[in-house]
């Protein structure tokens, strides 16, 4: 696997990857999560290639962007077993270099739920992830459903531009007890790993009680209730949404999602399931 770490190495690597090119944008911390999207990358394309970088312009003031996990041995040893071909581990200054004054703004999509608890979070992830698209310009990028809005957004974003990529989403990759594998989840302590399985449960005991008839409001209280019960400090939103546009829903129609995002000490957990 060939590493670069700058602008003009990664030019001279993308010029010899051979076919079809598939990418998988990362933060590092990786899990079997981000080997799934290896994977998917590499049925999908001839050549695959990964970025490892921590985007300080999607982290809010007070979070945790100083403490965010950062192992990148790790990281590059799991990338060569998966059969990565090659990882752009850039620095910030090389993603943002003086005088970079430019924005991605994706409204709509991104404007509730994440968008409200994170404000300026997708402008963020919407600015870092054209970036890359547009650097090594993959045939396809590939991103996790746990963290579905951006999914949305960055859905959006590419559909705007016209950047011509694929952006293709993959199904949530989870522990044996049901908690979406996270590098947050690094984060927990061994108690609060333990009651960190409500959330999951939660929302399937929200499918399964709108699949019984139950009005979405009830839902939706007895789901957070839950999540009290289990021990979580704060409940950012617990909602069901359309799955294309993210706005809420008081009756199920259409293809819908169970979105949540709550917080258990001092870790924040997102997840969601489709209905």
């Amino acid at each position: 696997m060939q590493i670069v770490r700058n602008s003009e190495e990664l030019a001279r690597a993308r010029a010899k990857l051979a076919g079809k090119v598939a990418l998988v944008p990362t933060m590092g911390a990786l899990h079997a999560g981000h080997m799934a999207l290896v994977a998917e990358a590499r049925k999908r394309a001839d050549s695959v290639a990964a970025s490892i970088f921590v985007n300080p312009a999607q982290f809010g003031e007070g979070e945790d962007f100083n403490r965010y996990p950062r192992r990148e041995d790790k990281d590059i040893a799991m990338l060569e077993d998966a059969g990565c071909d090659l990882l752009w581990a850039p620095s910030v200054a090389d993603i943002y270099p003086d005088g970079f004054s430019t924005r991605v703004s994706v409204a709509g999509v991104s404007e509730r739920w994440e968008g409200e608890a994170r404000p300026g979070h997708f402008d963020g992830v919407a600015t870092v992830v054209a970036k890359l698209l547009l650097a090594l310009r993959p045939d396809a990028a590939l991103f996790g459903e746990k963290d579905f809005q951006q999914l949305a957004v960055i859905r959006r974003m590419v559909a705007d531009l016209a950047l011509a990529v694929e952006v293709v989403g993959a199904p949530t990759v989870r522990e044996p007890d049901g908690l979406a594998l996270s590098s947050r989840n690094a984060y927990l302590g061994p108690d609060e790993r333990r009651r960190a399985v409500a959330l999951p449960d939660a929302l399937k005991a929200a499918r399964n009680a709108l699949g019984s008839g139950t009005p979405v409001a009830t839902v939706v209280r007895q789901a957070k209730q839950a999540l009290v019960d289990a021990g979580f400090l704060r409940i950012d939103y617990f909602a069901l949404v359309d799955a294309a546009t993210l706005e809420p829903l008081d009756e199920p129609r259409g293809e819908m999602r169970l979105i949540a995002a709550a917080i258990i000490g001092t870790t924040r957990l997102i997840d969601n399931l489709a209905v």
